[in-house]
Parts: C-alpha cells; sequence; structure tokens
C-alpha cells in the first residue's frame, strides 16, 4: 500500500501544535510547538479586565515554522507524500473581517489594535452583551438559545461582536464581517479571496453563534438589530449554511503551498474546535465522555439521533447535528479554568522568589536568573508532593473552581472563586490540594447535570497534558467522579483527531468513525477509584455545593 501522510493542527490557548501522521496506520513522524510571539510577550492583554487578544500575525508565524519543522524531521520525500491538513483551534475566537475576509488587524491602519485581532476564548469582556443575550431570548417568539443550554455566554460569537462594535468606531466603521478562527485557516491556506466564500464551521456555529437550521440559520435579523441596531447587516453577510469537519474546502493555493513546501494537491478539511477534534483523537463512542484537561477544560460526548430524540440539555454548551462525529449529535459542556488555577496559584508563589531573588546583589546576574527559573519551575512539583501526604481526612480547606467564571453547569462568567477553611495552620499544599479537589468537583457537576438529564455515561477518558502528566488530579478525578478514567496515549489527542479528520477529508477513509479505528493511539493508564476516598469525596463534595451557593448568591 502506498504510504500516505496527514498534518493535523491544534491551535490552542498558548501554542499551535503540529504532527505528521501515517494516514492508515495513525503512526506519528514528527510533531511540533511553536508558541506564540506576541502573545507569549503579553501584547494586546489585560488580565484585569479579563481581555485576551491574539494577533492573526502569530497564526500565520507558527502555521509557517511548524509545517517547516515537521516535514525537515521526517524521512526525505515525506512532503510529496502528504496529501491532507486540517485544523483544530480555540473557540469562540471570533474576528473582524473586511469584504476579502482578511482579518482587520493585517490592515496596516489597525495593526496594533486589539479589537482588530481575535477575541480569544477566554475573553470575558463581553459579559454585559451576553446578559442582554440572555433577556432579549427570554421575551422573543423563537428560543435561538435552545441549542446553546438555554443561556448565552460572554465567551461566545455575537456577545464578542457586539461588544467590539459598540467599544470601537474605527472598527465599527471597516468591519464587513466576521469570521471565526478555525475558519479563517482554512480559507487562508485555499486562498479565498472574499468571506462570502468562507466555509463556515457547524461546530462553531451551532455551539457558539446560535446557528440551527430550524430558524433556517443564524437569529433572524430583527432579533439582531432589536439586540443592537449596530448588528444590522451583519447576518446577510455571514452564513445561512455550516459543513461538517470532514468535509473538504478546498486544495493548498499556489502561494501557501510553497509556503508550506507541500503539493498544490493537498486537500483542506474544514475547521473545528480543539475539544471536538480532541474526542475524536482519542476515540470517543456514544456514552463516553471525553475531558480535555487543558488550561480550560471541554467535555465533550455523542449521541445517536434515535438516542436524542428531541430532548434538551440546559446548562451546557450545546448539543449540535454533526458537531463532532458527523451523524451524531455532538454536546459540549465544560470548566472555564482548570489548568489556569494551578498556574494563578504558581503566580502567586512566584511573586517573592522574582521580587526579592530578582532584586538580590548576594549572586550575579546569571546565577540569580538560573535559580528563579529553577525555583519557579518547581513550585508545582513541590506542592504536588505535599499536597499528596495530607490525609483525606484533613482536607478542610474548600474551594470553587470558578476563577474564572462558570461554564457549566448554567454559564455564569460574573462568578468568582472561593477559598474557605483556611486558619493560621493552613499551608500552601493545602491550599493546593482543595484547588485540585475543586476542580474535580467541578466536572463532577458536570457529569451529574447530565446525568440528571437522563445521558447516559459509562465511562471517560482523559486527554491533555494534564491527564498525561499529573497522576496526583488523575487519580483525585477518579475518586471524586468515582468513576474509571483512562487517559489518552499522547499528548496530541486534538492534533491527531485533526489528521484523522485531514484523512477523511482526503478521501483515505469514508467516515470519520473508519479513521478513528485505524488512526487511534490508544490508551496509556486507566486510574480506578479508591471507594474509601469516593465514600469521604462524596460527603465534601456537599460541602462544596454549599459553599458554592453561598458565593453564587453575593452574600461576600
Amino acid at each position: 500500500m502506498e504510504e500516505k501522510f496527514v498534518i493535523g493542527f491544534e491551535y490552542g490557548s498558548d501554542s499551535a501544535r503540529a504532527l505528521v501522521v501515517n494516514a492508515h496506520t495513525g503512526e506519528i513522524l514528527a510533531t511540533a510547538v511553536k508558541y506564540y510571539p506576541r502573545w507569549k510577550m503579553g501584547l494586546y492583554c489585560n488580565p484585569k479586565i479579563n481581555q485576551y487578544r491574539q494577533h492573526p500575525m502569530d497564526y500565520l508565524e507558527v502555521l509557517e515554522d511548524s509545517v517547516r519543522e515537521i516535514l525537515r524531521n521526517c524521512p526525505e520525500g515525506t512532503a510529496q507524500k502528504v496529501i491532507g491538513i486540517a485544523f483544530s483551534t480555540t473557540g469562540s475566537t471570533p474576528v473582524f473581517t473586511d469584504e476579502t475576509g482578511t482579518p482587520l488587524a493585517l490592515l496596516p491602519e489597525f495593526f496594533e489594535n486589539p479589537n482588530a485581532m481575535f477575541v480569544l476564548w477566554k475573553d470575558h469582556t463581553a459579559v454585559k452583551e451576553a446578559a442582554e443575550i440572555n433577556k432579549l431570548t427570554k421575551e422573543w417568539d423563537v428560543d435561538y438559545v435552545a441549542y446553546e443550554g438555554g443561556i448565552y455566554s460572554s465567551e461566545w460569537f455575537w456577545a464578542k461582536a457586539l461588544h467590539i462594535l459598540r467599544e470601537d468606531e474605527e472598527v465599527r466603521k471597516a468591519a464587513y464581517s466576521i469570521v471565526e478562527h478555525c475558519e479563517w485557516l482554512p480559507a487562508i491556506l485555499t486562498g479565498v479571496t472574499s468571506s462570502k466564500d468562507i466555509v463556515r464551521s457547524r461546530c462553531a456555529g451551532g455551539h457558539k453563534a446560535m446557528w440551527h437550521p430550524r430558524w433556517g440559520g443564524l437569529p433572524s435579523e430583527e432579533f439582531l438589530t432589536t439586540l443592537d441596531p449596530l448588528l444590522a447587516g451583519f447576518r446577510d453577510r455571514l452564513f445561512t449554511d455550516t459543513e461538517t469537519a470532514e468535509k473538504p474546502v478546498g486544495k493548498l493555493c499556489p502561494e501557501w503551498a510553497a509556503r508550506l513546501g507541500l503539493s498544490t494537491d493537498v486537500v483542506v478539511a474544514g475547521g473545528a474546535y480543539d475539544c471536538h477534534m480532541g474526542a475524536v483523537g482519542a476515540g470517543i463512542t456514544p456514552h463516553t465522555l471525553v475531558s480535555v484537561f487543558g488550561t480550560s477544560t471541554c467535555d465533550i460526548m455523542v449521541i445517536p439521533y434515535e438516542q436524542m430524540g428531541h430532548k434538551l440539555v440546559k446548562g451546557i454548551c450545546g448539543q449540535v447535528d454533526g458537531s463532532v462525529i458527523p451523524g451524531m449529535i455532538g454536546l459540549e459542556a465544560g470548566q472555564s479554568a482548570f489548568g489556569d488555577i494551578y498556574a494563578w496559584f504558581k503566580r502567586v508563589h512566584e511573586f517573592p522568589i522574582k521580587q526579592i531573588i530578582g532584586q538580590t546583589e548576594l549572586i550575579d546576574f546569571n546565577t540569580r536568573a538560573a535559580l528563579i527559573d529553577e525555583a519557579c519551575d518547581r513550585i508545582i512539583p513541590a506542592l504536588t508532593a505535599e499536597a499528596e501526604k495530607i490525609p483525606l481526612s484533613e482536607s478542610t480547606v474548600i474551594a470553587t473552581d470558578w476563577m474564572n467564571g462558570r461554564r457549566t453547569p448554567n454559564a455564569d462568567l460574573s462568578l468568582q472563586g472561593t477559598i474557605t477553611g483556611i486558619t493560621l495552620g493552613t499551608s500552601a499544599p493545602r491550599i493546593f490540594r482543595a484547588l485540585v479537589e475543586a476542580t474535580a468537583f467541578g466536572t463532577k457537576a458536570i457529569i451529574d447535570h447530565f446525568l440528571n438529564y437522563g445521558v447516559r455515561i459509562d465511562n471517560v477518558i482523559g486527554i491533555g497534558g494534564i491527564a498525561l502528566k499529573s497522576p496526583f488530579v488523575m487519580q483525585t478525578l477518579s475518586d471524586v467522579l468515582n468513576m474509571p478514567i483512562k487517559v489518552c496515549n499522547t499528548e496530541y489527542a486534538c492534533t491527531l483527531g485533526a489528521a484523522m479528520f485531514a484523512a477523511t477529508a482526503a478521501g483515505v477513509y469514508d467516515k470519520v468513525e473508519d479513521a478513528i479505528t485505524a488512526m487511534n493511539s490508544g490508551y496509556a493508564k486507566e486510574y480506578l477509584p479508591n471507594t474509601e476516598n469516593a465514600d469521604t469525596y462524596a460527603k465534601i463534595y456537599q460541602r462544596y455545593i454549599k459553599v458554592g451557593e453561598f458565593s453564587e448568591k453575593g452574600m461576600f
């Protein structure tokens, strides 16, 4: 059999990952990780107001560098055998474009304007606009959020678009249309020069833009202009139809074929969100919850049509036909912060290290810098080692996992995290353990929510760096959930999932399920719950619920 290869991409919050994989066997030939240069410097972001923007040049630069690197690390002749490429990205991560489909930030006059850049999923500047959308949908004769869990989030498409239009007159004057990150990359590679020709993602449109065939696509013009007249005309300049990601959107245009060192015969697949393609990369099947443990989490399921019927699951991030596997309903939930909570606690501990050691004159500059780097790198491992020693009976500190708001159940991104039960004897490892337990409790709240709506969950698969690298976190999760958790055998599950879509779009497989069977990586480990711990955690979880109810009422 002639060898054929595909390239999968995952554009995450901090970096992009790429791999070259054998389209028939799933063997990974080479990988690359590239950090976004401007993002790494903290440009265009303002954490104090939850503003997180990314420059399109970051995306383009890492794209070219990544493909060149992985091909250099493959056997000679591999590039000529690459037949497909696909992208998974964060979302909802939209940007305003001109009529050609070019993000405004790529135009000279907007090059340094954050409002002309991609609004990253974690940007929460549009809380007010999301609240207005929720209010209007309750008054309208059509429930446009019915298939998005019944609550619209500030992390999503229309809230972000409206916020930018209100905030920036210059962007408002220049904006013609809007595109999601996962839609823009395939359009760029296939040489699209008009916004109307961009193939729109079923995943992005259905989960974040209130798109549904039941009401003819996007919300009506009347609804949008009632929300705010500034939205007038965008519906007609956007899209009516969406496509699932296994369908090809075109082939590499000559410019990008030359820049990447590939052939113009390479098929470009449709785009989708990272967690949805990650679920495919993990080998998702009906009644399996795939949890992507990263800076935040996404929890993905697929349900056959006949089992889902007309059931609506409120309080999640949507249920969309074909958003994960074409021919099934994809369900999405998640936590707005997971690894980000551990990273926040690490930053708290970095402060004295950087401020005190960083200014000491007792050691030379190079030694000082090396010491700071070493100390900061050891914070989480040291906290973990000590937290693991604390008996579960002494888990008296309770935290909620809402440091970046709550995504599921029932999105409310205005919520804030809580830590309670602290005494003068409370140590940093005890607080860290409480934070790990809080993230696990957040996952349990999501699973309980699904179960309460009659959605059957037989098993859990964990993917992402945390799943592979932190036995403490994963064992805590298994104990809290009182369920086994399998861990995907690659940290590139989202990237591998994209490669599966690339292989399907390129014609190697008739359907995505066949690509999953042939290309999956298997499982590295399975965590089994400790029965005694599970019983104890069931009681502690009730305290987590009560602390959450107390803080949600705004009684602080």
